[in-house]
């Protein structure tokens, strides 16, 4: 059954906010209208021309790509590029471009976390956590809907605390008010001061998830104009690049190199360390996240999992005594799509979702036999 794109779009970023995504990132929207409609959605981690190509002589009207099609600022759309031949294909087809990039790698259950679970780490932990982006929402309840709007404002998402979710702080206490000409009050006159009994109801609330939560706490609370208040806040993320966790058991990097290579499907592996060094703690970031390995070190991990090992990077790791694995970017990645797929699956069931048939990784190994 055909869909719109919002609707698409709406399901996606309730998963993956576009608020949580880096400030050098370009997550969201790339090509097309919310208002175009789909029955057929394309999952890639790239978007290539092929990619685009197949999704327009298959007729699928959205793809749901990792990185973004669009990433630094463009000036002209030249349909004789690569990028601008994708763009004009698209818009021609009537094919929207959706990217869940830096986003999709910090959230619980995202990039990393998939990582993680694959190799069934335990007391799993986020490695880099950053700013949350989080912000406390206050607001003024009387005493008959305090309940209504504390289970309206956690249903929306307000109120997580690591693995807690409808975290609230309620205080009592008195509220005045002096409803004015051509208000309509709940409760109380025209003219008349009001006194009535209240409560303060805290929570907290992520940055991105705050226009939903406010939307609720009005749809529930019985004033005409509900008062609250908006406190940013420093808190650190629940959230972040990487996760650290320990191994089911130990053993030899070597033996753990071999497991995660056939775990990701990969046909090589760069690795960094002796074969014979014992792992029990592992961190993982799927991509490229050599910039994390003094983090992992400094946490304890005795071997950091991630893509695009340079030279230099691996020099400071060896030095530092954590071992490397690096099965490529692309194998570090593509394990999340199983996530979005039956994410999609699960929430637009009368819709084809399917991966991209090919492969989008530009890198190929080749074996070189010594005489």
């Amino acid at each position: 059954m055909a869909v719109k794109a919002g609707k698409i779009i709406a399901l996606l970023e309730e998963l993956t906010p576009v608020g949580l995504q880096e400030d050098w990132d370009n997550c969201g929207l790339q090509v097309g209208s919310r208002q175009w409609t789909t029955d057929k959605i394309l999952l890639t981690l790239d978007v290539t021309p092929e990619v685009v190509e197949f999704a327009a002589s298959e007729q699928y009207g959205f793809i749901l790509a990792h990185h973004p099609l669009i990433f630094h600022k463009l000036s002209k759309i030249d349909v004789s590029t690569p990028l601008g031949s994708s763009i004009a294909d698209a818009l021609a087809n009537r094919i929207c471009i959706y990217a869940m990039h830096t986003n999709l790698d910090v959230i619980r259950g995202g990039v990393s976390d998939v990582l993680a679970e694959l190799l069934k780490l335990r007391n799993t932990q986020v490695l880099d956590k950053g700013s949350g982006k989080y912000c406390k929402l206050a607001v003024y309840v009387p005493d008959s809907h305090l309940e209504q709007v504390r289970r309206a404002l956690g249903d929306a998402g307000a109120g997580w605390i690591g693995n807690y979710s409808h975290c609230t702080f309620a205080a009592p206490g008195r509220g005045q008010f002096l409803p004015r000409e051509g208000t309509s009050p709940w409760l109380g006159r025209q003219g008349e001061l009001t006194e009535v009994s209240e409560h303060k109801l805290e929570t907290i609330v992520q940055r991105s998830r705050l226009p939903a939560a406010l939307a609720a706490m009005k749809g529930a609370h019985p004033y005409e104009e509900a008062a609250y208040d908006i406190i940013p806040l420093e808190n650190e993320a629940n959230f972040g690049l990487g996760r650290i966790g320990l191994l089911p058991e130990p053993m030899t990097l070597g033996d753990f190199a071999s497991w995660l290579g056939k775990l990701l499907g990969c046909t090589a592996l760069k690795i960094c360390g002796e074969p014979g060094k014992l792992i029990k703690k592992a961190a993982v970031c799927g991509g490229s996240g050599g910039n994390l390995v003094p983090l992992a070190h400094h946490s304890g991990a005795d071997v950091l999992v991630t893509g695009d090992i340079g030279h230099h990077t691996a020099l400071d790791a060896a030095q530092l005594g954590l071992a490397l694995v690096d099965p490529g970017h692309y194998c570090s990645e593509y394990p999340v799509m199983n996530v979005l797929e039956s994410y999609l699956k699960n929430n637009l069931q009368e819709t084809v979702i399917t991966r991209f048939p090919g492969s989008t990784d530009p890198l190929w190994i080749k074996a070189i036999q010594s005489e």
